[in-house]
């Protein structure tokens, strides 16, 4: 199994007024937009996320300031440091997730192809890398 991820870059509009950046679905965000959420004022040296999605699709953009995710797809993980509004990380699949070192001033929102639902979420690591087990006996 491999991570499904991908840092996805936005074209910037403006001019001498400022920056602007348009997310569109199918356009420069692959999926449906049904829920978008952001996440500030994080505690200094607090990880968040501790989960992962069983079908959800999400699109993470640090609009300003910095943070880190640590995806792990149960075999592999990879490090990706958002710090730009430029780009957006796109997660898709059973991937646990962990943010942290936030900088102060950082605001991350995601972009997310389904509204909540608590059934979708997997919180504990053992029962995650169950999950990944039968999935990838389930792709033989």
């Amino acid at each position: 199994m491999k991570i499904n991820t991908k840092i996805i870059n936005f074209d910037i509009r403006g001019d001498a007024r400022g920056s602007l950046i348009a997310l569109e679905k199918e356009h420069n965000v692959p999926f449906d937009i049904k829920r978008v959420y952001y996440i500030f004022d994080t505690t200094d040296g607090v990880r968040r996320g501790f989960h992962a999605h069983k079908n959800l699709k999400q699109l993470a953009i640090c609009v300003k300031g910095s943070c880190k995710f640590l995806l792990d797809d149960g075999a592999d993980k990879n490090i990706y440091n958002l710090n730009e509004p430029t780009k957006g990380l796109y997660i898709e699949g059973l991937i646990w997730r962990e943010m942290f070192d936030f900088s102060p001033d950082c605001v991350l929102m995601v972009l997310a192809d389904a509204y909540y639902d608590e059934a979708d979420y997997i919180r504990d690591y053992a029962n995650f890398l169950t999950e990944v087990t039968k999935l990838k006996s389930e792709c033989k």
